[in-house]
């Protein structure tokens, strides 16, 4: 049936049964016969007919719609066959930890699609727990935490160190002292990550170690919300360095200073996958990509 709802797409592009034979290269008793049988097939007129002239019923015009349909689908298949028999990706599931979202995978979505723009990527978020579940099971076949995990069945491959640094408005009398310590951080109004997540279980602990209590004034979930929040509402927040551009900084009129207890935060942000050998070829790309964009083509083992 898919071949004749070319022809019958045919039909209705040229307006004419004449017109469309000599495309189609049939006679036009042979082009006649292939609609009726379209129709009788169908059971529904496609076309009403007005001596030579035809117009499309409105079933004709759901059919024509269709046919369009299926003929742009078509070619998105061929198309994706073609470029998988050239060993381009064609696919591929990451998930990402809510953290790598906003500091690792701007710039791995970036060169991935750069070097293939035709692949498709499809992201998964959920926090760093969640991400390796996803790995394990096969919901993804790459994940990027913050952390290491020594999951069994997995395997994880560093990308790059990280910790958490105190970022505070560049007018901020903190910003002016030549050594912080955690006690300056005690009463200090800050934003803190969400509870639950990684990073906020992570400070938390930091502020029990160091008997630091701060004064939370808001709780968020996105980097990009405290950054700008904290000028507005005159307050500090503990963000990872990989996080903190220059530019984003100065945009902001922002200061990020050093703390030496935070060098108890420092972590690894990682590339996860199942340990099965069996990885797609859009995954093996997304690897390699992820290899060049972090760890300086350092290939991790695939």
């Amino acid at each position: 049936m898919f071949d004749d709802l070319d022809i019958f797409a045919a039909v209705v592009e040229q307006s004419s049964l004449n017109r469309a034979s000599r495309q189609l290269n049939l006679s036009q008793p042979a082009l006649s016969r292939k609609i009726s049988k379209l129709e009788e097939r169908l059971g529904v007129s496609l076309f009403n007919r007005y001596g030579k002239r035809l117009e499309l019923t409105e079933v004709g015009r759901l059919a024509y719609a269709y046919a369009l349909e299926q003929r742009q689908q078509r070619f998105k298949f061929l198309e994706a066959i073609s470029k998988f028999k050239q060993g381009e990706p064609l696919s591929v599931a990451l998930g990402a930890s809510l953290t790598t979202i906003q500091t690792t995978l701007p710039p791995l979505v970036s060169a991935y699609m750069e070097k293939y723009p035709a692949a498709e990527l499809k992201l998964i978020t959920g926090k760093t727990h969640e991400i390796v579940t996803s790995v394990r099971e096969g919901v993804c076949e790459i994940g990027l935490i913050a952390s290491a995990t020594a999951e069994s069945g997995l395997r994880c491959f560093p990308l790059f160190e990280d910790q958490l640094r105190l970022v505070i408005a560049g007018h901020h009398p903190l910003a002016l002292l030549p050594r912080l310590e955690m006690e300056h951080l005690a009463g200090l109004p800050m934003i803190l990550f969400s509870k639950g997540t990684w990073y906020r279980r992570m400070t938390d602990d930091l502020f029990r170690r160091s008997g630091v209590q701060p004064d939370i004034r808001m709780e968020i979930d996105s980097f990009e919300a405290i950054i700008r929040l904290l000028p507005t509402i005159k307050a500090a927040a503990l963000l990872p360095g990989s996080y903190l551009r220059p530019e984003l900084l100065s945009g902001g009129g922002l200061a990020s200073l050093h703390i030496k207890e935070l060098e108890r935060t420092q972590r690894t942000t990682c590339l996860i996958y199942r340990d099965t050998g069996d990885l797609s070829a859009a995954a093996r790309s997304l690897v390699r990509v992820t290899e060049e964009v972090f760890h300086e083509g350092k290939p991790a083992a695939l």
